[in-house]
């Protein structure tokens, strides 16, 4: 929904009843329709003259903002010219050392505000009816909140911008979070593989020095091998009980 910044009355002129015991009523049309004009010119004028200070203000504003910014070139030219490459000569460790460069920009707050509220829109605010009187239900509610907010919250538009910019704080902290045990994954595994291939290297070089041929050796030192190693799984227990 539009909203209309300022309005010029009265709209219609020649509206309008007329009163009981008129004589002439043409004559008493065309005065009223007059004076709806003079007021209708008054309020242009005075329309046209917060116009005009509202250009004022935004003038004065970037003027001043672009003298501060002339002052500021002014300072850097002259410390251009003073420069001398030929003469003076900083390390590359000299200008690591040095701070960086931070810039002091004032930003903008609470732009939109009560004390910034044009003059036609607060007239408009204070010709409007007030809200009914629902504050003093509060008492009575169980969850103790306002009861006038549930019919008009000047404030619920700040609140819903509130709660979204919270939650894509912390839908962006838990994406890094994401990301982080992602990345940690990707090595864990690439550890893994690294570790079964070098495991596999030593199983291969051990067969390489284990003795080939079908000698009888070689089949019993297999033979002892297996059943060490099926004597070590008999002898662990079936049902391990683990306690806290």
């Amino acid at each position: 929904m539009p909203l209309v910044k300022r309005i010029i009355e009265p709209r219609y002129l020649c509206r309008g009843a007329l009163p009981d015991g008129v004589a002439s009523e043409l004559e008493c049309v065309t005065n009223s329709t007059l004076a709806a004009v003079i007021k209708q010119l008054g309020g242009l004028s005075r329309h046209a003259e917060d116009i005009f200070g509202e250009l004022f203000m935004e003038a004065n504003s970037f003027y001043l903002r672009m003298n501060s910014l002339q002052e500021r070139v002014d300072q850097l030219a002259m410390k251009v010219t003073q420069l001398d490459s030929t003469v003076e000569e900083v390390s590359l460790q000299d200008i690591n050392m040095r701070k960086a460069f931070r810039s002091s920009t004032i930003q903008d707050q609470q732009v939109v505000s009560r004390s910034s509220i044009l003059n036609p829109v607060l007239e408009m605010y204070h010709r409007c009816d007030k809200p009914p009187p629902l504050n003093i239900l509060t008492p009575y509610r169980d969850d103790k909140k306002d009861a006038l907010k549930f019919y008009t919250d000047s404030s619920y538009f700040f609140s819903l911008w509130k709660e979204k910019m919270l939650q894509a704080t912390e839908n962006k902290r838990k994406e890094k979070r994401r990301h982080k045990h992602t990345f940690s994954g990707v090595f864990w595994s690439v550890g893994i593989q690294l570790r079964k291939v070098q495991e596999q290297r030593e199983q291969e070089e051990a067969k390489k020095r284990e003795p080939s041929g079908n000698d009888v050796a070689t089949i019993l030192s297999r033979r002892i091998a297996v059943e060490y190693s099926e004597s070590e799984e008999e002898s662990e227990p079936e049902d391990q009980e683990w306690s806290d």
